[in-house]
């Protein structure tokens, strides 16, 4: 097939392991890629993002908890939003506004399976409105069987690693918020989940991002039993 690769942009670094992130790039109309990898507790390892562009797109999804990119983790199913707009807005109301708002405009996520395990998901964005075709349907899955084992492999790597590196625009292992969850969660004596959906409601309440909550929660700056009902 032809290839469809997007100019570079001038501030694209990839994060993480390049390798996973820009046969995506190379092969498939898209010009955002990113790949993270999600414990049974819903917690998320960003391994890599093309630039702080993808970082940014993975990192709304989880501090709203809604997107594609959940969609296809719920699902187990490829989602394809090949324009972000007003077929979109009831789904994913405030993704989609904050998404166009940093210039994507179509976003694809491909769940990653090991076994019948959903375990993370790829995340594919472009700054046009695109349809991708049977062809790169079948690319973008072939491509996300192909980077899945790596992913989690990396994943389990870096959470034992405590000198792994980690970007600024997209962390390899939001170890922060890990920690953070599991403080919340002995404050309030509730489940990890429950925790996490705390910390995440408190960032978007405060407008500030989930790694910025979390590192004042790990620095005890942030007490979530002094916090209000």
């Amino acid at each position: 097939m032809t290839e469809h690769r997007e100019p570079e942009d001038e501030n694209a670094s990839a994060v993480g392991s390049q390798a996973l992130c820009l046969p995506f790039r190379e092969q498939l109309p898209i010009r955002w890629a990113s790949v993270s990898v999600f414990d049974q507790a819903g917690r998320q390892s960003t391994i890599c993002a093309s630039d702080h562009v993808a970082a940014r797109l993975d990192e709304i999804q989880l501090e709203l908890g809604e997107g594609p990119q959940w969609e296809a983790l719920r699902t187990g199913r490829p989602v394809l939003a090949h324009a972000l707009g007003d077929d979109t807005v009831d789904q994913w109301p405030t993704f989609t506004a904050a998404a166009q708002e940093i210039g994507a405009n179509a976003f694809f996520a491909f769940p990653m399976f090991l076994g019948a395990i959903t375990v993370g998901v790829v995340g594919l964005a472009s700054p046009k409105v695109v349809p991708l075709g049977m062809s790169d349907l079948a690319t973008a899955i072939r491509l996300t069987r192909q980077v899945t084992w790596r992913a989690v492999d990396r994943a389990l790597r870096s959470a034992t690693d405590e000198h792994s590196s980690e970007g600024a625009s997209a962390p390899a292992m939001r170890r922060e918020v890990h920690q953070a969850t599991g403080m919340i969660l002995a404050q309030l004596d509730i489940s990890a989940t429950e925790a996490f959906a705390r910390l995440r409601a408190h960032a978007f309440a405060t407008s500030r991002s989930v790694q910025e909550v979390a590192r004042a929660v790990v620095r005890r700056e942030l007490d979530f039993r002094d916090l209000p009902e």
